[in-house]
């Protein structure tokens, strides 16, 4: 080898050195930061001309980072589930010892009948079992508050994902363009790429997103259920937010492009991701809970309906708990939509609004003598309040549909209510955890490839800086055999 060339192949050497210390300096100052990948440079030689860096790589795995945005999207859908149960669960069903749930208030006002039916003639009593009816209709009065409440939530959530989708694709489509430009001219995009996929990673925790790449580092989006969110241009998203729910309350769809994606008329509808949570949250299990609501609130009115006590044959009218519709009874085991909403103790019986709690003992609450069941006034007379005691434990048919118990009695259909609500908080909660397992792990085997690790880098600096220290040793010595070399022909 001539000096020239030896001279040639150990600057070739530095310049390639100083890169590979600058990229290792590079990878030290990115490792706390959220999305980076480590940046390899990667080295090539030419005949006679020495060592070079090709390129500057990023150490990445497209398998590996596909299974965290699914992860990611899974484990988000679960939280939005749970975090909606948590609160239904908290305020409706949990803390027996405050008796909040509409099976322990059934159970307090049939313990209050029986007391009142022991001692029929005593006032204090009376009043005791009609608190007791308030008591247990403004259980089931905020327990719909509530579910509405969580449904208007999960709702106005929905719109704050739609805006940061709608955002995150805005981003997208900047970083996009950067990585194609720079791909068609050589540049190191290694950085662009990385907020690239930090991009996609936060989009996944609002709807599921695979990424599919293209020519010169060309990206498209797609939802999981295969909605085109980003193909040379951004998609809309839209969804107009309902502000005030009810009972009878249906939400607004999101639309990507103008494809419905959640809701009963969805075409293609999303299946994981926050989004897909609050959707299902808003449209199914809180649904499924307020019809159950509303059937132990039906079941109520039929319990302590009054018949007539004449030869009349009129009607059955609500007696005790009643509600706007009366005196027309509700339909028989068919969810009255926003009924436990509206369920109350009739005035005429309630001491607070003037009325007298003797008519749950003589019957006639509604005001016609024809539904008279203690007609003689007679204080001891207790057959009514064991009627209604009775009425509390017979079996009556439910709405199949609500998933509660389709043919027991009250008692039986609350029970399985709660065990409905608590059953569904019980497998959302394991669903988070098994969720959140898979994503740390899913996570954590993306580190071990992409994740910067300061041993590997410091020891490998030691390594750079000793080539570094040898090329610059063969530059002196080349450089004192040339000044011999020149002294001598000199001479």
């Amino acid at each position: 080898m001539s000096l020239t060339a030896a001279l040639d192949s150990a600057r070739a050497s530095l310049m390639a050195s100083g890169i590979q210390s600058s990229t290792i300096s590079r990878n030290i100052a990115g490792a706390g930061a959220v999305g980076y990948s480590r940046k390899i440079a990667v080295l090539d030689n030419l005949p006679n001309a020495g060592v070079y860096v090709a390129a500057i790589q990023r150490a990445a795995s497209s398998g590996l980072y596909n299974n965290v945005l699914i992860a990611t999207s899974s484990s988000a859908k679960q939280n939005a589930i749970y975090d909606g149960l948590q609160k239904i669960a908290s305020a409706t069903v949990d803390d027996p010892e405050l008796g909040q749930s509409p099976t322990a208030r059934l159970n307090a006002l049939k313990q209050a009948l029986q007391q009142y039916a022991n001692a029929p003639d005593n006032a204090t009593l009376a009043q005791a079992a009609v608190t007791s009816a308030k008591d247990m209709a403004t259980s089931l009065n905020e327990a719909t508050r509530t579910v509405q409440t969580v449904r208007a939530g999960a709702d106005a959530d929905m719109a704050t994902s739609v805006a940061n989708i709608n955002q995150l694709l805005t981003q997208f489509d900047k970083v996009n363009t950067a990585i194609v430009k720079g791909t068609i001219a050589g540049d190191d995009i290694t950085d662009y790429l990385d907020q690239r996929d930090t991009i996609v990673s936060k989009m996944s925790q609002e709807v599921g997103v695979s990424m599919s790449i293209r020519a010169n580092g060309d990206a498209a989006l797609y939802t999981d259920s295969g909605v085109v969110l980003f193909d040379k241009t951004a998609r809309s998203v839209s969804f107009a937010a309902t502000n005030n729910y009810t009972a009878g309350t249906t939400g607004n769809a999101v639309y990507i492009d103008g494809v419905p994606v959640t809701g009963a008329n969805s075409v293609m509808p999303i299946k994981t991701g926050k989004l897909a949570g609050l959707a299902d949250l808003r449209d199914k299990a809180t649904v499924t809970y307020q019809d159950q609501l509303d059937e132990i609130a039906r079941g109520l009115i039929n319990t302590f309906r009054e018949s007539d006590q004449t030869a009349a044959a009129l009607p059955d009218v609500p007696g005790l708990f009643t509600y706007p519709g009366a005196p027309a009874m509700p339909a028989s085991a068919t969810v009255s939509v926003g009924l436990a909403g509206l369920i109350s103790v009739a005035a005429s019986v309630d001491p607070a609004q003037g009325g007298n709690p003797n008519l749950l003992r003589d019957g006639a609450i509604s005001g016609n003598p024809a539904y008279q069941y203690n007609a003689a006034g007679n204080g001891g007379y207790s057959a009514r309040l064991q009627q209604l005691i009775g009425g509390m434990d017979a079996a009556q048919p439910f709405d199949a549909t609500t998933q509660g118990k389709p043919n027991g009695s009250l008692v039986d259909f609350a029970s399985s209510s709660t065990s409905w609500i608590e059953n569904q908080r019980k497998t959302a909660d394991s669903n988070v955890s098994y969720q959140k397992t898979m994503l740390e792990r899913s996570t954590a085997a993306l580190s071990n490839v992409s994740g910067v690790n300061m041993d590997d880098e410091m020891s490998l600096m030691l390594q750079v800086e000793r080539t570094y220290s040898a090329s610059s040793k063969i530059i002196s010595t080349v450089d004192q055999m040339l000044q011999s070399l020149l002294a001598a022909v000199g001479n």
